[in-house]
């Protein structure tokens, strides 16, 4: 998955729908209102990179986007690099090596979203755009965001709107453009009405959504997981829960072998943000009373003792979004289901995650708030440091970071998340 640019309302309410106007707009039920080398340091961005708790900026050179899947750089998904870190100790590992870095008793966390093939031809006038669709709403009108064809089979930023247009599909279907979501000026996501529904309108004429960093078109088997379910009102992700794409039958079954648990949920990602940041979307997700018995089950079994219990490993950001949305202040984890605003950041923390399993992220994405939140900042730094170093590569098709505690010495400068 592209890299989803979350910044902090500086709210730090757990729960669902805190923001009432963002949630009303997503529901539908309210009117809308280069290359710069490696690393040389760590800097903390300023009041104008995304307030007071705005992420830790590195540069990442272009060298290091992974521009097609590893199954077509190397032998198979699971060919890519494994960056651990354990509070503040960093290792460097194959994916395949993963059983090794968990013990019995873990539990995954694991996002079963599946990803539409969410981009589609359109014309408005005479003018060529691709349509992304992000989000359905409530009242059955779709999130969209209208982009200007680019490079083969890329796309660049286009002005939303107007309300009113018209965008001509292929097959003879349109969408309506009705009104923006927030404010009118600049707005990147509008909804829009379709005569009919989406998701089969997708399965005939869409696409994976693709970045410009990417060498070439994919399937859409390249952009799904191991763990994807088919949603039965025909949903799914615009954007790849890509920290899974790793994944494969086998290393699932052999971490079965070695006792450790899977705990499914779903997260519906909506667009990404490709050039600007934004604040984040309000996204439908369900942590299904199976998934909060078992986490809840294991958290309780280990009482205060981390260092022998099973832990809770998130695989992806999208799952801590999930999963965090359906814990309570005391922690425990109860079945939820709907529209999830909640962003977790250092300030926030984390009340059910003990660990997490994700891609690496780019300069300025606010994911690195979460994983701040998750890791602590200084193991974050290191982490990134060695990332660089070692020349890991980046976005969906790259290579992964799993961010464990240290057990052992929890030391307060590498685990605080204190401001």
């Amino acid at each position: 998955m592209h890299s989803r640019d979350w910044v902090d309302s500086g709210a730090s309410s757990p729960g669902v729908g805190t923001t009432e106007g963002a949630r009303a707009d997503v529901l539908g039920t309210g009117s809308a209102g280069a290359d710069g080398g490696l690393v040389d340091g760590v800097t903390r961005l300023g009041a104008g990179g995304g307030g007071p708790e705005a992420p830790v900026a590195w540069r990442v050179p272009a060298a290091l986007s992974a521009r097609v899947p590893a199954e077509q750089r190397g032998s198979g998904r699971d060919d890519v690099r494994l960056l651990v870190s354990r509070g503040c100790a960093v290792s460097h590992h194959a994916f395949r090596e993963l059983p090794g870095q968990l013990r019995a008793g873990d539990v995954l966390v694991v996002n079963t979203s599946m990803t539409l093939p969410a981009a589609v031809n359109g014309r408005v006038g005479g003018e060529r755009v691709v349509v992304h669709f992000s989000t359905r709403g409530e009242d059955g009108r779709w999130a969209v965001e209208l982009r200007a064809p680019g490079g083969p089979g890329v796309t660049g930023p286009r002005p939303g709107g107007p309300a009113g247009a018209v965008v001509r599909l292929p097959g003879g279907r349109a969408l309506v453009l009705e009104e923006p979501l927030g404010p009118s000026a600049g707005a990147r996501l509008w909804w829009a009405r379709a005569p009919e529904p989406v998701p089969e309108l997708l399965r005939r004429y869409g696409r994976p959504i693709r970045y410009g960093y990417t060498e070439r078109d994919q399937p859409l088997s390249a952009y799904r997981t191991v763990f994807a379910a088919p949603s039965p009102d025909g949903n799914g992700s615009a954007e790849m829960p890509s920290a899974a794409r790793p994944f494969t039958a086998a290393l699932v079954a052999e971490l079965v072998r070695r006792g450790v648990l899977f705990a499914p949920l779903s997260l519906h990602t909506g667009v990404a943000s490709a050039e600007v940041h934004e604040p984040p979307y309000p996204e439908r997700f369900a942590v299904p009373a199976a998934t909060a018995w078992l986490v809840n089950a294991v958290r309780a079994a280990r009482g205060g003792d981390l260092a022998s219990g099973g832990r809770v490993i998130a695989v992806g950001t999208t799952a801590v979004r999930a999963l965090e949305s359906a814990a309570g202040d005391d922690g425990v984890v109860r079945p939820a289901g709907g529209w999830t605003d909640l962003v977790v950041t250092p300030r926030r923390g984390v009340r059910v995650v003990d660990g997490l399993l994700t891609g690496l992220h780019e300069p300025q994405a606010s994911h690195l708030l979460m994983l701040e939140a998750v890791a602590g900042r200084e193991a974050l730094r290191r982490g990134y440091e060695a990332a660089l170093r070692e020349r890991y590569l980046w976005h969906e098709f790259g290579d992964v970071h799993l961010i464990l505690p240290d057990e052992e010495r929890n030391a307060p400068s590498c685990s605080s998340n204190d401001w």
